[in-house]
């Protein structure tokens, strides 16, 4: 039997295969398409039960199905399994698209909204029913024949695409590979490094050092390595991924930019960031510009000053691969603070275990690891989520935390399945976090940096933002929110890395146990706003060359892509670039996905402002303050979207956000 026909909350990842995905998603959504039919055909009356209700559910098998599909092809890819997916995809994005071309499943909806029912609803079902209909308004639900045509064209055109451009970008990353055999040509190197450096090498049968565009290895070589000509030589490869020969993505990045055009005005809007943006906090494009431009001005005096106390110190000029290596440098001097003192305090088991007691104290939750469960590859842990007043199981995860060859870069979160309520209790969510950090080397545990800790503390906030989600409906339940809000329960559980009364818990010397001195906590936090406004200015290029691509650009107009989104970075870099830089044609977060972050990665900063005010109520009541920590489940984690993010916010704060939380917290609040 094909298993993705009847996944249960036991996924079976050791028994899913390539020949499996087409003709089992095939299947689902032949059954998802009589499902839909089944809602048209529904005797009368029109109910919100046999409505809105069902069209939640109706897709749910071949939501999961595809899913863990495109979960395998991420992170345990295989030639044929990308065959497959690319095979099934494009009939998968017609289905989507098709669901709200429909015109009777469109004539059941207005006939339900005729009804006495849906006059009455409120609360959630009221919400549930007023975004229904516009969604399907804004997915052409009042499109003639032909607009209806064109609009699922472009959909599946955006998936294929977007995959392809996915592909190119790993593809491109795992061909690159640099290999140094002179032990003197690693000057700067920290031992670790060297270390995973050499088994890299190993791995492959090759005798010296071997260095990647994998974040781990790329990410040492950029702030440690002595000799500026390794870093030129792996900055020049990293900036140009997949922008040349046969991982070319400056095509389809124009493509999908232009296709994502045609979709929003085929829709009555005048940019893409208008029609995506319209259901998030920001509303608009013009909004989301502003609150950039806003940052923008308030950071450029701060980002000046930085770059030329850097050019003072390294008393030269810096290229761009100079930048990381003597910035750390600056951070010894100015603070005797070096960010490897701290890796030998964050092995991975011992961060594990003091994020889930800090969940303890904060959210009432135990986690637990089980074993025993199907994985798709023997690195990949299983754990258990439930209730500590009522022991209910909540939810459970996977993580998987080290690279591969055959998985993506990066780091992020995902949702298998959805609890709903079952009788008087709830059925469990199932989800996981991925990432990308320093893997253990020999007989050592994964001794992690500091960031590598906060990448886990975030993915982890998102995770308990879907399982301990406490909303009926699935398409409104844990992280289904607007997207500039999506991001507040990941970035504020990155404070609790910071604060000692957290540390104490897990930053332990792998060895001996030994906690941080306190010498060394107290450099890390009078370091920890060094060159901010850098940092603040590279996440609002990213912000603003998204919004001008998906508002402005145009390919008559504006010429290549990559020379004019390089153009619109150069006022964020604090040292140039070279002509030849091509980020733009790895910006997965864009353009790996039909939607994705396109026309919303200013929502990082967004949150960042809300997760900066809101932590602000732990500062002042306690970062283990049990009524604060309750609060912000029952207020934020629990609801999903059941009410407006704003709303939800209020609640929790009792108040709207201050906007200079941020710049507080950073330190460039002039």
């Amino acid at each position: 039997m094909n298993p993705l026909l009847s996944i249960s909350f036991a996924i079976p990842f050791d028994q899913i295969e390539a020949p499996h995905v087409v003709p089992g998603i095939r299947e689902l959504i032949a059954h998802a398409q009589a499902a839909i039919q089944t809602i048209v055909g529904a005797p009368a009356p029109r109910t919100y039960a046999n409505t809105l209700l069902a069209l939640d559910r109706c897709t749910e098998p071949l939501d999961v199905a595809l899913n863990v599909v495109r979960h395998l092809e991420t992170v345990a890819t295989t030639q044929e399994l990308r065959e497959a997916f690319n095979a099934i995809q494009p009939e998968a994005s017609a289905f989507y698209s098709s669901i709200a071309l429909d015109p009777g499943l469109w004539a059941a909806l207005k006939a339900f909204a005729a009804t006495e029912e849906a006059a009455q609803l409120s609360g959630l079902h009221r919400r549930n029913f007023t975004k229904t209909m516009d969604a399907f308004r804004r997915a052409g639900a009042e499109l003639d024949e032909a607009g209806k045509k064109r609009s699922e064209a472009i959909d599946v055109e955006l998936a294929n695409v977007s995959t392809k451009y996915s592909e190119h970008v790993l593809d491109a990353t795992n061909a690159y590979e640099l290999y140094l055999t002179d032990e003197a040509q690693l000057s700067g190197l920290p031992p670790s490094a060297r270390a995973a450096a050499r088994q890299s090498a190993e791995s492959k049968g090759q005798p010296g050092w071997r260095f990647t565009l994998q974040q781990p290895s790329y990410l040492a070589v950029m702030t440690y390595l002595d000799d500026p000509a390794t870093r030129e030589t792996l900055y020049r490869a990293f900036s140009t991924r997949a922008s040349t020969g046969d991982h070319d993505n400056r095509g389809l990045t124009t493509r999908l930019i232009e296709l994502r055009r045609e979709k929003a005005q085929l829709l009555g809007f005048a940019t893409f960031a208008d029609l995506v943006l319209v259901e998030r906090m920001a509303k608009t494009g013009a909004a989301a510009r502003a609150f950039l431009d806003d940052l923008y001005e308030k950071t450029k005096p701060f980002f000046a000053v930085e770059n030329d106390q850097l050019i003072a110190f390294a008393g030269q000029p810096l290229a761009p691969w100079d930048i990381a290596y003597w910035a750390e440098k600056q951070r010894v001097a100015l603070f005797d603070f070096d960010e490897e003192e701290l890796r030998p305090y964050f092995a991975l088991p011992k961060v594990m275990e003091g994020l889930f007691e800090i969940a303890r104290r904060l959210f009432g939750i135990l986690v637990v690891e089980k074993a025993g469960a199907p994985v798709w590859h023997a690195d990949v842990r299983f754990y258990e989520i439930r209730d500590e007043a009522s022991g209910a199981h909540i939810g459970s995860f996977y993580s998987d935390f080290y690279p591969r060859e055959n998985k993506r870069g990066g780091a992020w979160m995902d949702s298998f399945l959805t609890g709903l309520p079952n009788g008087e209790s709830w059925d469990p969510h199932l989800g996981l976090v991925c990432g990308n950090l320093t893997p253990p080397i020999g007989d050592l545990p994964a001794l992690l940096t500091h960031r590598d800790v906060e990448t886990i503390f975030h993915e982890f906030g998102h995770l308990l933002h879907h399982c301990l989600s406490r909303v009926p409906l699935r398409g409104m339940a844990g992280t289904n929110v607007a997207w500039d809000f999506v991001e507040l329960p990941s970035q504020i559980l990155e404070n609790w890395c910071w604060e000692s009364e957290a540390l104490a818990l897990f930053a332990q010397h792998y060895e001996t146990g030994a906690p941080i001195p306190a010498e060394l906590f107290n450099k890390m936090k009078r370091a920890r706003n060094f060159r901010a406004a850098n940092a603040q200015m590279r996440q609002l290029s990213f912000g603003m060359v998204d919004l001008a691509l998906h508002t402005i650009y145009s390919p008559a107009t504006d010429g290549d892509v990559i020379a004019y989104s390089r153009a619109l970075l150069l006022p964020f870099a604090p040292a140039g670039l070279p002509p030849e830089h091509a980020m733009i044609a790895s910006f997965t977060h864009l353009f790996a996905n039909p939607v994705g972050y396109a026309a919303g990665y200013y929502s990082y900063k967004w949150a960042e402002v809300l997760d900066a005010d809101a932590f602000s109520r732990f500062r002042n009541e306690g970062v283990f303050n049990l009524q604060a920590g309750r609060d912000f489940r029952n207020h934020i984690l629990s609801q999903g979207d059941s009410e407006d993010p704003a709303q939800l916010y209020r609640n929790f704060m009792g108040r709207d956000p201050d906007p200079n939380a941020l710049l507080e917290r950073s330190g460039l609040l002039a």
